[in-house]
């Protein structure tokens, strides 16, 4: 007679080993090497385009309409405002500007799905399953991200992961002076995201941003080094924030907490529902 705890057993290890045989069916080795933590360049700073200075310096291809909104935004700044600066008020970076990794990124290669998780906001997921678009796409900050491992050199291996996004949401910005994108968020952005030929510790994100606040494609080559060995921080916006938006207006906090223009002469808000108090 068979014993029964015996059969129990075998078909508990025939159930574990599932999982695993699936596991085993993700071939790493046909991947390129993403592990590690991702850093911009030792002295690049916070601009779009990693080759040229922020500001009007990026030479960003505006259309009239919207070189006039960058422009309101740059003189806004220079009397003290954030400008046209969605992270002012806690709002995402959104794409694309995300990928100028304002603090370092980490980036997880699954399956079905590549995830970029950043040190300071929610992670980008990359679907690689084969899907089709959506009919639907609910408006995101980052988009809906569909991707595709290409092989380039036909030696088993991927080497570049194409990305494209759809289903944006606004406002958003490239960099910190306040370079917009069309309010429609009808943007369609493409990166090729794949290590460097001569150099295994450098990251390139070639990103093409089509947007109707542009005159033609602008494209730039964003670079990434590897650090073998990281520290990561939880950074919050929310944490120590000290800018203030009442009306439309921008206000900021002083060190003792009180309310204070960011401008000169700038009039105080609408205090019409607080009781005035005798001092």
């Amino acid at each position: 007679m068979v014993n029964r705890s015996a059969i129990a057993a075998l078909t508990l290890a025939a159930a574990l080993a599932l999982p695993i045989a699936g596991a085993w069916a993700f071939d790493e080795s046909k991947y390129p090497d993403f592990s590690g933590q991702w850093r911009r360049p030792p002295g690049i700073g916070i601009q779009w385009d990693q080759t040229k200075p922020l500001g009007r310096g990026q030479e960003a291809p505006l259309t009239p309409e919207y070189q006039k909104v960058f422009e309101a935004s740059l003189a806004d700044q220079a009397a003290g405002g954030q400008g046209n600066d969605p992270p002012s008020r806690c709002m995402p970076f959104g794409l694309p500007r995300i990928m100028s990794v304002i603090f370092p990124m980490e980036i997880v290669v699954t399956p079905k799905t590549t995830h970029i998780l950043f040190d300071y906001a929610l992670p980008r997921r990359i679907y690689t399953d084969g899907r089709p678009w959506p009919k639907e796409i609910e408006p995101s900050f980052y988009g809906y991200s569909i991707g595709r491992w290409v092989d380039e050199d036909g030696d088993g291996r991927y080497d570049v992961l194409e990305i494209e996004t759809r289903g944006f949401k606004g406002p958003r910005s490239y960099e910190a002076t306040g370079i917009p994108l069309h309010e429609d968020s009808e943007s369609i952005i493409t990166e090729r995201l794949f290590i460097d030929k001569a150099d295994a510790d450098t990251l390139h994100d070639v990103i093409t941003v089509n947007d109707h606040a542009l005159t033609r494609p602008w494209t730039v080559d964003k670079r990434y080094k590897r650090d073998h060995n990281p520290i990561w921080f939880q950074n919050n916006c929310s944490e120590d924030n000290r800018h203030v938006w009442i009306g439309g207006e921008h206000y900021v906090l002083s060190g003792d907490d009180l309310l204070m223009p960011s401008k000169k002469d700038q009039a105080p808000p609408d205090l019409r529902y607080f009781k005035k108090t005798a001092r």
